[in-house]
């Protein structure tokens, strides 16, 4: 039964009173003649007979316009068959016959107003209901947000964001239904759900079955999407999914599965090389009796954002946030106030950056349906107030499931307000710069053993060499050894990259940004540990034409100490080399003092005399051009060689 239907019956019970009543002064009027086509109207609705009622109660207003009863009839009669503006007038003429009789009148006008834009009646019947209506105090908080809404819609329909949005074509899109995409750091690989009509097997449920789809980006254009095979789809629905960074892990949501703990559950997979794992369920507690969805998580894997209306929460759906602890998920946390309301928060989206939160709600003051919105993580670890991302990226229809670029550029949603090929599709669009996310860039290749070519899969780590924090941790690709990471922000980074057996990989970089448009490329060769192999030590650093060490050293000082620890019968050479930027002596006292302080600190950290040796070779052995900067940079360098084994 519809509302407006459900509304009608409503006001005909509260309205039906019997001529004794009448005759008791129970009406608004006095007018026997009035009266009496308004009961005889009253007796044509309970026999649905909707003519003889209309036309009944149009004699009673007529007979006495101060009748309010027969106007509020005719105004829930022609609401109900979507006549809003006549419905409108008969409100209107029955809150002036009598303003307090029936105050829900002027809520229904209220409501009638917004929906035709007219926002000045709509707020001035609001405005009425609130100082007028002692019962419906349950609607006061409801009326009281769309007045927000009204506001904030003037506002926004008079400062509309720049929004040009651009169909990601038939390669991606089709006649069925494409939403929820995921996106790799790249750009390059995209994973989307499609909705479309169940062939073969059939379920009780649903005639209708979603699965995900894969198009790549070749030569800047999307390849046809292709269905992702088994055992990641199946003949259950997967849906509303988020990739890692580099697209080798994959969290989803399965519904009504025989393994689920409620309807709707939340599973993972791992992709090694083309093959993916079979999803396995993440449990609990992540998981519940309750409806568990539309996942998304840190760029490091440990933290998961998730959709739930488990106990606990602010609202109906609310997002919530579980950590990896020990190879564990953690008893999941409501995010709260200022993210979660009493209304419903949907597709959350944390950005690479790892501090910026893009989500859906009802119950945020937007344009009317769910919209949009915003929050940066502060550095205490609160959310900052919900941005509404603005009109016309909001309408007054639902948005959702958002998700953005690496570089904070490109935003990616599903609509079906836009035309297209299907009821929705996939849609880009670049996003304002007052809503977008700290940028991030990325560092993409691969790993391998420097003498035999061979892949390896190699464990990863970038540190943020302002803090000594870790930024990422993550494995090496064991088919191909490709590998991709991101790096937030404008900071200065220390990689290193490890695996038993071998030397480690060292290199730094100082994020600007240029380097948002310029991500790192490369391809790493370990040097299995044996006698004459080496690495530069490219996150050791020292003061200009100094040898005291900077403190950001000790990142890479101490994985040495590590290496030294883990092969306890390798003894190495610490080698210091400079640019030929002054005399030769003193260059070479400079890199002398520069190794030995390296060998201090080593020993100062446990590791044998007797295994370490250091030498000075100054400006003599170059290993790039002294003309320039960037090549005296790589020339300055401390150099750890292997001399036994």
């Amino acid at each position: 039964m519809s509302s407006r239907k459900t509304l009608l019956l409503t006001v005909v019970a509260l309205l039906a009173v019997t001529p004794l009543s009448a005759q008791k002064g129970a009406y608004t009027s006095t007018n026997k003649k009035a009266i009496k086509h308004y009961e005889n109207g009253m007796q044509c609705m309970y026999r649905s007979d909707r003519a003889c009622a209309e036309n009944n109660f149009k004699q009673a207003a007529n007979a006495d316009p101060t009748f309010a009863e027969p106007n509020v009839m005719l105004g829930e009669m022609f609401e109900e068959s979507h006549h809003d503006s006549m419905a409108c007038v008969y409100y209107r003429a029955a809150v002036k016959a009598n303003p307090t009789f029936y105050t829900m009148a002027w809520y229904r006008l209220g409501e009638l107003e917004l929906n035709q834009k007219h926002y000045t009646e709509a707020v001035e019947a609001y405005k009425q209901f609130l100082a007028l209506d002692k019962k419906n105090k349950d609607k006061h908080a409801e009326v009281e947000k769309k007045m927000k809404t009204v506001a904030f819609r003037q506002h926004a329909y008079a400062n509309p964001v720049p929004f040009n949005p651009e169909n990601m074509g038939e390669a991606v899109n089709s006649t069925s239904d494409e939403y929820l995409p995921a996106l790799t750091a790249d750009g390059q690989t995209l994973v989307f759900t499609r909705r479309f009509p169940r062939t073969g097997r059939t379920t009780a449920n649903t005639d209708m079955e979603e699965d995900f789809y894969v198009s790549v980006k070749k030569n800047g254009k999307w390849t046809k999407a292709q269905r992702m095979s088994e055992p990641v789809n199946s003949y259950d629905n997967e849906g509303a999914q988020c990739i890692s960074q580099d697209g080798r892990t994959m969290i989803f949501t399965g519904c009504n599965r025989k393994d689920g703990a409620g309807r709707c559950d939340l599973y993972i997979c791992h992709r090694e090389g083309d093959k993916w794992s079979k999803p396995q369920n993440i449990g609990m507690p992540v998981n519940t009796s309750n409806w568990e969805t539309q996942p998304t998580f840190s760029v490091d894997g440990k933290t998961l954002y998730f959709v739930s209306n488990r106990k606990g929460g602010v609202g109906g759906m609310d997002i919530w946030k579980s950590e990896l602890v020990n190879g564990e998920w953690s008893n999941p946390v409501n995010l709260g106030a200022p993210i979660n309301t009493p209304g419903n928060e949907k597709t959350p989206f944390i950005h690479f950056d790892d501090r910026t939160l893009y989500f859906s709600s009802d119950g945020h003051v937007g344009m009317g349906g769910p919209d949009l919105f915003m929050s940066k993580m502060n550095d205490d670890g609160s959310w900052s107030e919900p941005v509404n991302l603005g009109y016309p990226i909001n309408t007054e229809s639902e948005e959702s499931n958002m998700i953005v670029s690496a570089d904070g550029r490109t935003a990616i949603y599903s609509s079906d307000q836009l035309g297209g090929f299907g009821r929705e599709d996939l849609y880009m669009f670049e996003l304002p710069e007052a809503v977008r996310p700290q940028a991030t860039t990325y560092i993409k290749g691969t790993v391998y053993d420097k003498k035999s070519k061979q892949r390896l899969a190699a464990d990863f780590k970038i540190v943020d060499l302002t803090t000594k924090s870790d930024v990422v941790s993550a494995t090496s690709d064991p088919v191909d050894g490709s590998f991709l990471l991101t790096m937030p922000g404008l900071h200065k980074y220390a990689l290193s990259v490890s695996k038993e057996g071998y030397l480690f990989y060292s290199k730094n970089f100082e994020m600007t940004a240029a380097s948002i448009d310029n991500p790192f490329l490369l391809d790493i060769p370990l040097e299995p540990i044996e006698v004459g192999s080496s690495i530069t030590l490219r996150n050791v650093f020292f003061e200009t034409a100094k040898w005291d060490l900077k403190e950001e050293s000790t990142v890479e000082l101490d994985k040495l100490v590590m290496l030294m620890g883990e092969n306890p019968k390798m003894r190495v050479l610490l080698e210091g080399h400079t640019d030929d930027v002054g005399s030769d002596a003193a260059n070479q006292k400079l890199s002398e003092n520069r190794a030995k302080a390296v060998y201090d600190y080593l020993v100062q950290h446990g590791v044998a005399a007797a295994r370490l040796q250091y030498k000075g070779y100054g400006e003599s052995k170059p290993i790039d051009d002294n003309t320039t900067e960037e090549g005296r940079a790589q020339n300055r360098r401390t150099v750890f060689t292997v001399v036994e084994k």
